[in-house]
């Protein structure tokens, strides 16, 4: 089963080969390209401002100029934004202002400078940002493991196999553990996993798998399995919270399997947010923005058979090494007969879950 996607998730290669006319062999520098952007926005070329933005996205992640990314990640949220809403792509933009107003909470946009459909935009996204809880990276940055949460981790009890490492092993390991017979085999094996995967002189990887797995227990528990155990606690131990991510109710379309679509009038919650909206005379836009995300990171569904799917955005400084996309979403879907936050597994996030296995060099 597959949702539609609202992300660009392009390999890297594709993606010169695909500028090489707006900007040669990557000729400009990141503040030329940069200003090349605020350049093509002011001249309304949306889809050329969005291509140069991919550009930066590239030439930011090379080792020399790393130092660009964080300064630029609001500015070219909120560029992206614009673009998008004047393209017509009303939800891509309402996620491009929320990212940026997670960088700038308190911004704000100037009405007579762009257009209705990016004031609409920012304001579903400001809407939108104030109903949330802490996003996933935020509240991660904020959480604070229990004091024993690496125990389990190290005890080679019978079950330690079972437990969050799996996500870590390799096929050779798991073979290995399952013969590992007596409490002095189990023992060996745990010690030689952790040796082969900590450095002497950097000890974070293992701290910070305990945290992520912590954290997963905590926010992404179902039903009766632990968190750190479902397909988005998998998710987050191997790759860490992502850049952004949300949640929306199926719609048409948003599933390949279902050409009927989804109908989500049932939902209490969107109810509400339309009443309230009508009651204040706010755009349709606006009303989709009221019930469109919830990136809170242990949020539920107001019904238990409601249908939706929650996407994960990671984007490429977040990737693992070696990994060529621009950037990666990980989409969970909840339908009824099917399964709750089931990870849809496409070839790209696959790919990199695999290479977030790979042991440190």
């Amino acid at each position: 089963m597959r949702s539609a996607r609202r992300a660009r998730r392009v390999s890297i290669l594709p993606l010169v080969l695909m500028t090489a006319t707006v900007c040669p062999a990557f000729a400009d520098t990141v503040p030329e390209l940069f200003n090349k952007v605020k350049e093509q926005v002011k001249a309304e070329k949306w889809a050329d401002a969005l291509v140069t933005m991919e550009v930066i996205d590239v030439e930011a992640g090379k080792p020399a100029n790393t130092h660009y990314q964080a300064p630029l990640e609001g500015p070219l949220a909120f560029y992206r934004g614009v673009c998008d809403a004047n393209l017509g792509q009303a939800d891509k933009a309402q996620a491009d202002f929320e990212t940026f107003l997670r960088t700038k909470p308190d911004a704000g946009i100037d009405e007579k400078m762009y257009s209705k459909k990016a004031v609409l935009a920012f304001q579903a996204a400001q809407k939108a940002i104030a109903s949330q809880g802490p996003s996933i990276a935020r509240a991660y940055a904020e959480f604070k493991p229990p004091a024993n949460a690496g125990a389990e981790l190290e005890t080679a009890s019978p079950t330690w196999g079972d437990g969050p490492v799996v996500w870590l092993m390799t096929p050779s390991e798991k073979s290995a553990w399952a013969a590992a017979a007596t409490d002095a085999d189990r023992a060996a094996f745990v010690e030689k996993f952790w040796k082969s995967r900590v450095l002497e002189d950097d000890p974070s990887f293992r701290t910070q798998f305990e945290k992520r797995v912590a954290f997963a227990d905590a926010n992404f528990a179902q039903d009766e399995k632990r968190g750190s155990m479902t397909d988005r606690g998998m998710v987050f131990v191997l790759l860490g919270p992502p850049t952004y991510g949300g949640r929306k109710p199926l719609k048409t379309g948003d599933d390949a399997n279902d050409p009927a679509g989804m109908s989500t009038r049932n939902s209490m919650a969107e109810a509400i947010a339309m009443a309230q909206a009508k009651n204040s005379r706010s755009s349709s836009a606006t009303v989709a923005g009221m019930v469109d995300r919830n990136n809170a990171p242990s949020t539920v569904a107001p019904e238990s058979n409601m249908n939706y799917q929650e996407v994960w955005h990671y984007r490429h400084d977040l990737l693992p090494k070696g990994v060529s996309y621009i950037q990666v979403d990980a989409v969970f879907l909840t339908k009824k007969g099917y399964g709750k936050n089931v990870l849809q597994r496409d070839s790209d996030i696959l790919t990199t879950l695999s290479a977030a296995k790979q042991k440190p060099q």
